[in-house]
């Protein structure tokens, strides 16, 4: 394991991938930046990532508690990816497709807007590719 501050470490590896990744790790690690990407975008700019999905600018801390947890679960899916958690891959390709679902309820109860049914798309999308690599691995 590489030494120093593991922001550093995860950061870099969510980059870098290791060239002997299977695809389905590959996918993982991928959609683990991405979220890495998105936490620190509500984080420290939240109402940037707000604006341009239409969404009125936050005032109360929690957008940024919020981007904090996304940025430590894409944390979880970049560790995973390299220790090659093939457990773990099968299991995201279900909660990233139910992700789609609750975001989609969420705004059909207009409990949320509708632009976040984009995110749930991506989760979905992600989780396809995930998946479609764990069958070609098969």
């Amino acid at each position: 394991m590489q030494k120093g501050p593991l922001r550093l470490y995860i950061v870099r590896n969510a980059f870098n991938p290791n060239p002997a990744m299977s695809r389905a790790a590959r996918t993982v690690v991928i959609f683990g930046a991405y979220l890495i990407g998105t936490g620190a975008m509500l984080l420290f700019a939240p109402n940037v990532l707000l604006g341009l999905l239409r969404i009125a600018p936050a005032t109360e801390p929690w957008i940024r508690v919020l981007g904090m947890i996304v940025a430590l679960l894409g944390g979880y899916y970049v560790v995973a990816a390299r220790a090659e958690l093939t457990a773990f891959f099968r299991a995201s390709v279900a909660f990233r497709l139910f992700a789609l679902a609750g975001f989609g309820g969420l705004a059909a109860l207009g409990w949320a807007p509708a632009t976040l049914i984009g995110f749930g798309v991506i989760d979905a999308l992600a989780a396809l590719w995930t998946r479609s690599a764990l069958r070609a691995a098969a």
